[in-house]
């Protein structure tokens, strides 16, 4: 024997003791959690790849530019471009625009979902599409560009409505 230790018992842990207490608020998390879980599934905006399609337009705009040590902003030009071949099971989509298609990650959110464009080295194009308030109105939506031009910052945030469209 090793100390107090059989050969049997060196090594092995004694068992978790917790109080009723913790055993309460470990229950009580768990439920919390899956509760939380089940509601975001239950309130995220659904649509099928193969007959929704966004149109989606930006009317308003600001642009900021870092120059000279600090940045400097504008208005934005607006901005127009499609949703499509949105699969929320795989979290994909594409975008669509005058001048070609690019591949969107999806991350889904409660009454919301991202769409995530990686473009040219790394940068980040974000189109966030909320659930409007009625079935088939246009949904609020915010894009947001993240860009380095020519080494300095370049980022645009846009407001404006996705409607949905009908295949």
């Amino acid at each position: 024997m090793i100390g107090n230790q059989s050969r049997k018992t060196r090594g092995l842990r004694k068992p978790l003791a917790w109080s009723w207490r913790t055993l309460l608020r470990v229950a009580a998390a768990s439920a919390l959690s899956a509760a939380m879980t089940t509601t975001m599934v239950a309130q995220a905006p659904t649509s099928s790849a193969s007959t929704l399609r966004y149109k989606c337009s930006f009317e308003q705009g600001r642009v900021q530019n870092f120059e000279a040590g600090a940045f400097k902003g504008g208005d934005a030009a607006a901005l127009s471009f499609d949703v499509a071949a949105i699969d929320l099971r795989r979290q994909t989509a594409e975008l669509v625009t005058g001048s070609g298609r690019g591949q969107l990650r999806i991350v889904r959110a409660i009454n919301a979902n991202h769409y995530l464009e990686v473009i040219t080295e790394g940068f980040l194009n974000i189109t966030t599409i909320y659930e409007p308030a009625e079935s088939g109105a246009p949904a609020p939506a915010v894009h947001s560009r993240h860009v380095g031009l020519l080494g300095q910052p370049m980022t645009a945030q846009y407001t404006g409505f996705c409607t949905p469209v009908q295949k």
